[in-house]
């Protein structure tokens, strides 16, 4: 079969690269039109109950992670003219697209007793903007008397104030978010300067719009870099431009129709998916490179540069397509997950690995084709003595000392588990920034003066009409609100509990003595007035009572904890003081929700599903490699050079206490690929090595000797691109570099050593005359297996690539 596809791609040529590049220009014009989405609620499976009863939140109370804040601290801001300046700002911030509404000292409104109409209303701070300093220090004693925002956009201990700016919703998850947060940006910064402050951003808007742009701009550097140094390599090693220039043509095609598709399929560019490119690298070169080696093997044979591109098609085209498939189907595993985005990314990238090897099969051999054979400077690199060295090498330590081969594996292996019994899992709202970056240093600022920025609601549920108002739960209500400002890393909350002190306090007149629940006589005046309030404290009620008066909600802002610290503080502490409260009454129900709770639970489905799907992919994976061999014993020796990198990175993971997040997950996953792909060569070569010289260790001994040096030259190629990486300040970009670093290197040794070690302790035969097979090796008495394959008919080629086809040098 691989015969006839090798002389219909041959004779094709001109047709194939036709077809090749229509469809390229059809997945480009698609590409253009590729978007990104900034919903990190994807994470979450649709049918997660932690996530239904979120959706139910928003429904009835709006969006909860919509606030863009910006912090001050100095008294400078206080000072007439700079104040008024501060006015403008903050009117023309709400007067903006996009931009729901804003809570600041300038938009601030308070809640005054309407005599006459014997109703609340909420009325704004100030009419006009304050003329004299005196004006403006009477406005901010007005401000700081308001106790229902006491906390929220003031820190009266340290001058600290925030303007809290509400994003609309049909902008928070969309491309429109990048450019409102940076003219807020723009305008503060701009301002700060000028009077001479200092100006802080937080905000889930603000951290994702940060973190997106950042990344993805740094990713992008470290790409072009990784592509000059593989570049720099491939070339020392093939000695030809040509080899470089194909192998990043059939890169670049593989990135255009993998954008194409995904639009096609009506998918947008995700946090996952956004890791494809650097998986198209390790997918396209070690194609490119069994290519090249093997076409260069097949021209100092015989210096038939078509027959060679056949053999190139026959041989590798076989061992290709069988990693790109065994890759795709451990990708097409994830598509069973319930995460949105993981099976998106799934899906992709299983056609990502089969359009890599259609690609590869295809551009290569063709481009090839219209070329010179390569000459004798081009393949000086298979006589490099260095490789010959380091195959004499390995073949040494294969056949000679496999006990102790395999004792250096218990070891490490041994100190490997222990690294592993060490690997915590966390994750964090701003994971992966460096320590100095702004956001960082900025959500310190928040965390410091207001506890924290990152959204926690706290719903109670009473569950009967109207409950919400009686006295007793009232009071209940108040204690669970006073224990929740009490707590070190969660902000002061505001519920309807707020409400009514704040009501109260407006009934004497704003006197901040007031404020506190009301007695039984005082409830009856506050509700004539609250009955005729439409605009007031009932438009604000019902941001945090339910229509039915059943639920409650507390809006608070939590610190970034982290995972661990932050489940303690609501399993220990919360959850824990809300029984206690409410333990009288077992209708009522506490639920612990918001955007923070959801980010959280979802970065551990990443982790979770991730991890089943890896060992999903080993399973399927073994299945389809004993229908390859059909042999259970070579199933199991192929698996363990494979899982053995990955068990020694964890292990590192853990001895250099690299914790377990969705960033360091997903090596594991490409890892594996690049291990497997290795060992499917090998094993393929040795399995027709073995049935041309039925001797294992003559098989053996050929295999290492011409896949060896392809998996050698693979690996330091991957290596080095990826290692790249590291340098970066982001620490998902720096794992990717580093963990995948370490887990090639470590596969290609476990490859090269382990793989042909197990084979021969489970192989029965003569396993002695090292000395004298090595010395049939060196004289070319090997009988090579191509050599009785079916010959290329070149004379049925078409005429048109006989006359195209220049000269062998």
């Amino acid at each position: 079969m691989w015969h006839n596809i090798a002389s219909f791609i041959l004779k094709s040529r001109l047709y194939l690269l036709l077809i090749t590049a229509g469809i390229t220009a059809f997945m480009g014009y698609h590409a253009t039109r590729t978007e990104i989405t900034y919903d990190f609620l994807a994470v979450v499976p649709q049918d997660d109950p932690d996530f239904l009863y979120f959706k139910t939140f928003q429904k009835q109370f709006g969006e909860d992670g919509n606030l863009f804040l910006v912090g001050y601290q100095d008294k400078k801001l206080f000072e007439l003219k700079n104040f008024q300046r501060l006015d403008s700002i903050c009117r023309n911030i709400e007067s903006s697209a996009g931009i729901n509404q804003i809570i600041s000292i300038p938009t601030l409104k308070i809640l005054r007793k309407d005599t006459v109409n014997n109703k609340f209303v909420l009325v704004p701070l100030y009419d006009k903007v304050p003329q004299t300093q005196a004006e403006l220090d009477s406005i901010m004693t007005l401000a700081k008397d308001q106790k229902m925002y006491e906390g929220l956009i003031m820190n009266q201990n340290t001058n600290a104030t925030i303007l809290a700016i509400a994003i609309k919703k049909e902008d928070l998850n969309s491309v429109r978010r990048q450019g409102i947060i940076e003219k807020i940006i723009n305008t503060n910064t701009h301002y700060a300067n000028e009077i001479g402050v200092k100006v802080h951003y937080a905000g889930l808007p603000y951290v994702r719009t940060v973190m997106s742009r950042e990344v993805k701009a740094e990713f992008g550097l470290f790409m072009a870099l990784a592509a000059i140094v593989t570049s720099i390599i491939l070339f020392l090693f093939f000695r030809s431009l040509f080899a470089v220039l194909f192998t990043f043509a059939v890169i670049g095609i593989t990135v255009v129709w993998t954008m194409g598709t995904i639009v096609l399929l009506g998918y947008k560019m995700t946090l996952l998916t956004a890791m494809l490119p650097a998986l198209i690298i390790v997918l396209s070169i070690p194609n490119c490179i069994y290519m090249y080696n093997k076409y260069h093997q097949e021209i100092r044979r015989h210096q038939n540069k078509i027959k060679a591109l056949s053999r190139v098609i026959e041989k590798i085209g076989f061992l290709t397509f069988m990693t790109n498939i065994n890759t795709a189907v451990g990708f097409f595993v994830l598509y069973t997950t319930n995460i949105i985005i993981i099976k998106e990314f799934g899906l992709v990238a299983g056609l990502l690995s089969i359009a890599t090897f259609l690609i590869s099969i295809i551009v290569i051999p063709i481009l090839f084709s219209f070329l010179p054979a390569p000459n004798d400077k081009q393949l000086k690199h298979l006589d490099l003595r260095f490789l010959r060295k380091v195959n004499h090498i390995l073949e040494f330590l294969v056949i000679r000392h496999r006990p102790v081969i395999y004792i250096v594996t218990v070891v490490i292996l041994a100190i490997s588990f222990y690294g592993i019994s060490r690997i915590y899992v966390t994750s964090h709202m701003v994971d992966d920034l460096p320590s100095r970056s702004n956001v960082k240093t900025d959500l310190a600022f928040f965390e410091q003066h207001f506890k924290g920025i990152m959204p926690l609601e706290i719903v109670v549920d009473f569950n009967k009409k109207k409950a919400v108002s009686n006295p007793k739960n009232l009071k209940k209500l108040e204690e669970f609100q006073t224990y929740i400002s009490s707590l070190n890393n969660v902000s002061a909350p505001i519920s309807v509990v707020n409400m009514v002190k704040g009501a109260r306090q407006a009934f004497y007149g704003g006197d901040p003595a007031f404020y506190a629940l009301p007695s039984n006589q005082e409830r009856v005046f506050l509700a004539k007035y609250l009955s005729k309030d439409t605009s007031g404290t009932s438009s604000l009620l019902r941001s945090f009572v339910d229509d039915e008066g059943k639920t409650a909600r507390f809006s608070c802002k939590v610190a970034d904890l982290g995972t661990a610290e932050t489940n303690e503080l609501v399993n220990r502490n919360i959850e824990v003081k809300a029984k206690e409260i409410f333990e009288g009454d077992s209708t009522v129900k506490v639920h612990l929700t918001g955007s923070t709770l959801l980010y959280l639970k979802g970065n551990q489905y990443l982790i979770h599903d991730l991890s089943e799907s890896l060992l999903y992919a080993v399973i399927l994976i073994s299945l389809m490699m004993a229908m390859i061999y059909f042999n259970f014993k070579m199933v199991i020796i192929s698996m363990i050079p494979n899982i053995i990198p990955m068990v020694i990175t964890a292990g590192i993971m853990g001895l250099f206490n690299i914790p377990l997040k969705p960033s360091t997950a997903l090596i594991f996953g490409i890892s594996f690929g690049i291990s497997i792909d290795s060992t499917i060569h090998f094993l393929s070569k040795y399995k027709q090595e073995l049935k041309m010289n039925k001797n294992v260790l003559k098989a053996i001994v050929m295999t290492l000797e011409e896949s060896g040096v392809s998996m050698i030259y693979t690996s330091i190629v991957l290596f080095s691109g990826f290692v790249i990486f590291s340098f970066s300040d982001f620490g998902g970009t720096i794992a990717l570099g580093v963990l995948t670093s370490i887990t090639l290197f470590w596969a290609m040794f476990t490859n090269l050593i382990l793989l042909p070690a197990l084979i021969l302790s489970a192989s029965p035969g003569d396993k002695r005359n090292l000395f004298s097979i090595v010395q049939l090796r060196d004289r070319g008495h090997f009988h090579h297996s191509e050599e009785d394959d079916e010959e290329l008919d070149l004379g049925k080629l078409d005429k048109r690539v006989e006359e195209s086809t220049p000269e062998t040098t």
